[in-house]
């Protein structure tokens, strides 16, 4: 039988899958596969609350999408973006470095600070320069690039770059991030993804006809919020696009001002006569 899954790409959806109370074994999988490439060193872990709030009134709060704290102290933040919005990157790095410091009670000492890693999934591309999926950042010296510190770590996977299809998968991480891009485009669970127990358990868990009514309703209102979002964001560059084409053709069209009659510059550039005339003025 057909089986609808929800879109892990929707914060809902991936808070759902990954930061629930029965998502432990989803959650070690995952960060073992992406951030530790596929070593079993994540044992264990405790998923937070991922409200980040501020010790200090007046400082920005802070909404994550998963958080957890590591056997070792470390603690990882995680945030699914679908849209590129403006300030997007220093977001995630404000997000770094608050999860950073709000460890520390007043007057507790620095060395009690544990390393945090920030861990951001975007469905469009962060950095076009580079065909790399997943990407890793720490602080280094800017000429010979010694470390200075791995206490706060940011690390990038770019969906769009993922182009692998299924009978292509052959890693952890191939299937994660194919269950990433294309869960909710399946009917059943492929069998080569089925073989991580803990895929196969985020299928489970994703699986539409597990939500409440109250869950439907609150992913519906989050997807029409994305597509409402990217309509926008569209409508604003086709909007930029027309109006910079727009200033080409005048600029075309003033430069032969004292070379064709008015009809002819018109026919070459697109504008209409009336506005040769008043460029003319």
């Amino acid at each position: 039988m057909a089986r609808v899954f929800i879109n892990p790409k929707t914060d809902f959806a991936f808070k759902k899958i990954f930061g629930s109370k029965q998502s432990k074994d989803i959650l070690i999988s995952f960060l073992n596969a992406i951030l530790y490439n596929e070593q079993d060193e994540i044992q264990d872990l405790v998923i937070l609350d991922p409200y980040q709030a501020p010790r200090i009134k007046g400082i920005k709060d802070t909404y994550l999408d998963v958080k957890a704290t590591l056997a070792d102290g470390t603690t990882v933040i995680i945030e699914m973006q679908v849209l590129n919005v403006l300030g997007f990157e220093k977001r995630v790095l404000y997000n770094a470095a608050k999860a950073f410091s709000i460890q520390l009670g007043i007057g507790e000492d620095y060395t009690l600070l544990n390393p945090v890693i920030a861990l951001t999934i975007t469905d469009f591309e962060m950095f076009p320069g580079n065909d790399r999926i997943i990407s890793r950042y720490r602080l280094k010296e800017k000429d010979d690039l010694t470390d200075y510190s791995d206490d706060i770590e940011l690390v990038f996977v770019e969906l769009p770059k993922f182009t692998k299809e299924l009978d292509d998968l052959e890693t952890s991480v191939d299937k994660w991030l194919y269950f990433l891009k294309s869960a909710n485009e399946l009917e059943t669970v492929p069998p080569k993804m089925g073989e991580v127990p803990a895929i196969n358990h985020a299928f489970t868990v994703a699986e539409q006809s597990k939500l409440t009514k109250k869950e439907l309703d609150a992913l519906e209102k989050r997807e029409m919020f994305l597509h409402d979002n990217r309509n926008a964001i569209l409508k604003a560059k086709q909007e930029g696009e027309q109006k910079g084409r727009q200033e080409e053709r005048l600029e075309i069209a003033r430069s032969l001002l004292d070379v064709l009659d008015e009809e002819t510059i018109a026919q070459k550039t697109g504008l209409t006569v009336g506005e040769v005339r008043r460029l003319k003025k």
